[in-house]
């Protein structure tokens, strides 16, 4: 719960990275927005006190990151206090690493967010690889995403190329952890914590298919979170 009037939303990461389309997109649609949005790069954090006052984190596209510890530090920090969390393309690998690294412990992730190079044996092309393109999605009944939707069949912008092993997605959706859509060739393409108020990744991006005024319903929602989370005041479980 932060101090101010108005809630506060970090956007975690590195501005204009790799020309990252999705940044503009974000600037034009938060200049309209009731919440106080501000970029927070990633060299920037070094524990989470950085991210004190805020009432969600949106971990935006364009990784690689300067800082990937940085990321993986706001991922838990809303993780486990139970902050409101999107996080698109890149923001969907950083969830699921840091889950699987302070989570479930697996090796393969022990060290990725300090040393890049040890995440190279995870990171394979996608099969199914729709640059700026829509392409199908089926989502998880019972899940956080299908309620949002109001169905389990969409359609999605991509603009990610790659993706990681099968075996360590497997591996690492476990517990609260879920996958909740699949692309066409069963690749994960979402995932969220249960028992959590807000937490999602996607590899799609829903503010390349939004514009000011016109959000996408994700987008919607996760505002919607944030606000929610600015008027009660904050849990100290961890989840």
């Amino acid at each position: 719960m932060s101090d101010s009037a108005q809630p506060r939303l970090a956007l975690v990461g590195d501005r204009g990275n790799h020309d990252e389309p999705s940044h503009p997109k974000i600037d034009a649609m938060r200049e309209q927005w009731d919440v106080v949005t501000e970029w927070v790069p990633t060299v920037d954090i070094h524990d989470a006190s950085r991210l004190d006052g805020f009432d969600g984190i949106w971990v935006v596209p364009g990784a690689p990151y300067f800082n990937q510890k940085g990321v993986h530090l706001a991922v838990r920090h809303a993780r486990e206090n139970a902050l409101p969390f999107l996080g698109t393309c890149g923001g969907f690998f950083s969830a699921l690493i840091e889950h699987a690294q302070n989570v479930l412990h697996l090796p393969e992730a022990e060290g990725v967010d300090e040393d890049p190079e040890k995440l190279l044996p995870l990171v394979t092309p996608l099969t199914c690889s729709f640059r700026g393109e829509k392409a199908p999605l089926t989502v998880k009944e019972d899940s956080l995403l299908a309620s949002i939707y109001g169905t389990t069949n969409v359609e999605e912008v991509f603009h990610c190329e790659y993706g990681l092993t099968a075996d360590f997605m497997g591996a690492a959706s476990q517990g609260s952890l879920q996958i909740s859509a699949w692309d066409s060739d069963g690749a994960p393409r979402a995932l969220e914590i249960t028992g959590h108020p807000f937490f999602m990744g996607s590899l799609f991006q829903p503010e390349l298919s939004s514009a000011p005024g016109d959000e996408h319903v994700i987008l919607k929602t996760f505002l919607n979170a944030v606000r929610v989370s600015a008027s009660t005041p904050s849990p100290q479980h961890a989840l």
